[in-house]
């Protein structure tokens, strides 16, 4: 068990090596799509990497109606296992409408053995989904 302070040096340490092995300016929040941002998560039991829909209702669901039509091309042409929820729940009670792909099999950012396994994932399956992206935006900004 760690404490919250070496949890956090840990969690530091992860993502500054993750900086320095994959020096990239991704995308994140800089979508210039009001709601909409990519964002990478890792923790003591899973890592993912997500398209976040976070805006208001109207918006959220007319963006996430495109977002549905280019679902069988980003399954096809870029990221076949990403999972579409269009209800999803954030820990702190919000509902926004995600695309997300999780790392399967077992991974912990406690553990470093695990790293660079989560590393690679990340930087791979962002790099396509960020081209997806950048290929369809107009569609998607509609």
């Amino acid at each position: 068990m760690f404490s919250k302070e070496e949890s956090r040096l840990l969690r530091q340490e992860f993502w500054t090596s993750f900086g320095k092995s994959f020096p990239r300016k991704w995308i994140l929040y800089n979508t210039k799509i009001k709601g909409l941002s990519f964002k990478f998560h890792f923790d003591t039991k899973k890592a993912f990497i997500t398209l976040d829909l976070e805006d208001d209702l109207e918006n959220r669901i007319n963006c996430w109606e495109k977002l549905e039509a280019l679902k069988t091309i980003l399954h096809t042409d870029y990221l076949p296992d990403a999972i579409y929820e269009e209800e999803f729940y954030l820990t702190n009670g919000k509902e926004i409408s995600r695309i997300y792909l999780p790392l399967e099999g077992k991974v912990s950012i406690h553990n470093k053995n695990t790293w660079q396994e989560v590393m690679e994932f990340f930087n791979i399956n962002m790099i396509l989904f960020e081209a997806f992206f950048e290929e369809y935006r107009d569609i998607i900004k509609g």
